[in-house]
């Protein structure tokens, strides 16, 4: 067989194009990518390869890089065992033990990376592990732009730090600013607490969580439930915005408000803005605009607007005041919770109401007391002094002792009042209903008897050391008098001017409470109406008098 001398020319030409060919691919890539260290151009060079392959046939745009490939693009080194290298397009696929450096904080490893240079965005599948400065994000997928230093993972995803796990489907890591944001299912994991939420925005350098969106923190103390705020995740400091909750692990304690600021170290909670403290316990809600609770000292100063609700009986009592102070004090085995009402203090509830300037409560004796021209009402009677004890049960008074100047006035008419009067008087309750009075030093009566067909007599004024009165319907049944004594019957139509009232009586219809929303309103008595000793006088004539007297 022979061949011409154009043939012979041909394949000779085509032999030398594979030889060059062979060369070229075989030549360090280091060589064959050399770069201007000062061009501004924004190209993906490559650095080094083993090994370069060409197939035009399989893929005529890219090369086939295997053994220690390493790319760079402006400041990111990108490190791989085997990468496909469309230098066109300005994009590579990399393959195995991928690893991305961006100076001595940000690492990115995976199984495999999509890089384009012109969007300047990494794909990275498979093992994901990001690292920057103290943080790592673990995922299977994740999208880093290098624009906006966003790293973007959608198929689940978990960030560890020294201290704490946060796990959930989607999010975002903002690398300059530490920034990132978790979506649906959010979980932050910590020793001491753990955050469920559905969004959550977390600052990797601050450790602060961000709340946007219904987030719960369960800890062994207490569970916490916003809408909207933030946590420092190290100090547990917080401040909670958007109707906020706090509900202590004992059940026994809780406080909602507009705002809520928590101090950990402390135990210390501040609320603003519609605040309520639940004590479930005790059966009494105190709300106000302001409120301070001390979980330490078990104590809590509510004001603006406050409002204390005692909830145990069928009728709640809703009882106002300027401020609210209650706190706990153990002594030995017994836990007296103590209760103060600062400051125009009224009360309502269907069969009690009363007003005074300051009021206290104790558990441990289940006292209540009333300071500054107290005055209590009850259906028909009412009763006031310079200090009145009420000693309840279970929310029901059991019996009332009226401290200095004490007047007991039943309207039993329009304009028919019994009175007593004294020093001091002390009421026995039933069902809450008085049954019986005390009534010692300087006793004065005014009190309309009625006969056997509930048709009023008269008028009885009795003047006494001591007096006991037995109550029947609500109503004086019968006067024992003790001691020295004077008396007198007047019959309806003989009354004295000025027999019917006693000197220190009054009748304060306008002051008592209406409702529960009248305890607002605040109408306290007028100078004239100031408390004003009856003394016991013997100029009274001594007439008979249908009384029992014994000794």
């Amino acid at each position: 067989m022979s061949l011409n001398l154009s043939e012979i020319v041909k394949h000779g030409a085509g032999i030398v194009r594979l030889l060059f060919l062979s060369v070229f691919l075989m030549t360090p890539a280091c060589i064959l990518y050399a770069e201007d260290a000062d061009s501004t151009e924004n190209y993906v060079y490559l650095l080094n390869s083993d090994e370069i392959r060409y197939n035009q046939y399989v893929n005529s745009e890219a090369q086939l890089l295997v053994g220690n490939v390493i790319f760079r693009h402006d400041s990111m080194y990108m490190y791989c065992d085997s990468a496909l290298f469309f230098q066109k397009r300005n994009s590579f696929n990399a393959y195995r033990n991928v690893r991305a450096e961006q100076g001595d904080t940000l690492f990115l490893f995976g199984d495999s990376l999509l890089y384009d240079g012109a969007s300047r965005v990494a794909r990275v599948r498979g093992g994901v592990r990001l690292e920057n400065r103290e943080m790592i994000l673990l995922t299977d997928s994740l999208n880093y732009d290098r624009n906006s230093s966003i790293g973007y993972f959608f198929n689940g995803g978990t960030l560890l730090d020294a201290t704490s796990t946060l796990t959930s489907e989607y999010g975002e890591y903002r690398t300059e600013s530490g920034v990132t944001v978790f979506r649906q299912d959010v979980v932050f994991e910590n020793v001491d607490y753990t955050m469920y939420t559905d969004t959550l925005v977390y600052n990797v350098d601050s450790r602060k969580a961000f709340f946007v969106c219904p987030t719960r923190i369960v800890s062994e103390d207490n569970t916490v439930e916003t809408d909207s705020g933030w946590f420092d995740t190290t100090n547990r400091n917080s401040v909670l915005l958007d109707r906020s909750r706090i509900l202590y692990s004992d059940g026994e304690q809780q406080m909602t408000g507009d705002s809520i600021v928590y101090h950990n170290a402390e135990n210390q909670i501040y609320g603003y803005g519609n605040v309520l403290i639940n004590d479930f316990s005790d059966h009494i809600d105190v709300q106000g605009d302001y409120a301070f609770y001390d979980r330490n000292r078990d104590s809590a100063i509510v004001s603006g607007n406050a409002l204390a609700i005692e909830y145990s009986e069928k009728d709640s009592l809703f009882l106002h005041a300027d401020t609210f102070k209650l706190r706990s004090v153990q002594k030995d085995s017994t836990l007296n919770r103590i209760m103060m009402a600062y400051n125009k203090v009224k009360a309502f509830r269907i069969d009690l109401q009363m007003i005074c300037d300051s009021m206290e409560f104790q558990s441990v004796d289940s006292c209540l007391t009333l300071y500054g021209d107290p005055i209590v009402w009850s259906q028909s009677q009412q009763i006031l002094g310079e200090v009145i004890k009420a000693y309840m049960n279970d929310s029901t008074i059991e019996w009332a002792h009226v401290i200095g100047q004490a007047l007991s006035v039943e309207q039993v008419a329009m304009d028919q009042f019994n009175q007593i009067s004294g020093r001091e008087i002390k009421a026995f309750f039933k069902n809450g209903d008085i049954d019986r009075a005390e009534v010692d030093g300087n006793v004065n009566v005014r009190y309309y008897p009625y006969d056997s067909d509930s048709i009023v007599i008269g008028l009885n004024e009795t003047a006494a050391s001591h007096m006991n009165a037995a109550f029947k319907a609500r109503k004086v049944d019968k006067i024992v008098v003790t001691g020295s004594s004077e008396g007198t019957l007047y019959p309806m139509d003989q009354i004295p001017p000025g027999k019917r009232e006693l000197v220190n009586f009054d009748w304060f219809a306008d002051l008592r409470p209406r409702d529960r929303e009248d305890v607002f309103h605040w109408r306290g008595k007028k100078a004239e109406d100031k408390l004003r000793e009856n003394v016991f006088s013997r100029d009274v004539p001594l007439p008979t008098l249908p009384v029992i007297k014994g000794k």
